[in-house]
């Protein structure tokens, strides 16, 4: 099933409710589901490599934390976390202050990922540092993806609640 966007993100409790959460595609939903985005979201850093190995390395200790209180949805946000680690990381890695498509986001795209008919800014040379981050964030989030406890929890997440 698709990741739901109309859902009322502000009021809904998912550690009460993990039927209404949705894995979705990517990092869909990491900057709206509550409790997991006020607490993954103070660790969340990339701005250098030593930044980025300490935040990758907190928020995959969350993510065991959450696998071991058999608790799916906070694993799967902190997963979702170490992805937009990698994937932001990588943005700023090419594209100096992080904008990487022309224009504004369309209003009804608002909070979604994606070019949303956008054209790619051209990308600046390589920032090291950041490409560094990305890689460091890679590594935690490949190692996130693979856990064993982490794809038990996924097949029995999606047999429970649907894909």
């Amino acid at each position: 099933m698709p990741f739901n966007y109309d859902q009322d993100f502000h009021h809904v409790d998912f550690r009460q409710h993990p039927e209404l959460y949705r894995v979705g595609k990517g990092e869909q939903g990491v900057l709206l589901v509550q409790p997991y985005k006020s607490e993954i979201l103070p660790f969340w850093r990339f701005k250098s490599p030593a930044v980025a190995r300490e935040s990758s390395e907190t928020i995959y200790g969350l993510f065991l934390a959450y696998l071991k209180a058999d608790d799916f949805v906070g694993a799967d946000m902190a997963r979702k976390f170490l992805q937009m680690g990698f994937t932001r990381a990588r943005r700023y890695a090419n594209h100096r202050g992080g904008k990487k498509y022309e224009g504004p986001v369309p209003d009804d795209k608002k909070g979604q990922s994606g070019a949303h008919g956008r054209a790619e800014l051209p990308r600046d040379p390589e920032d090291p540092e950041k490409a560094e981050a990305a890689a460091i964030f890679k590594a935690k989030w490949d190692e996130a993806k693979h856990h064993p406890d982490y794809l038990r929890q996924k097949e029995a997440f999606e047999q429970r609640y649907g894909k």
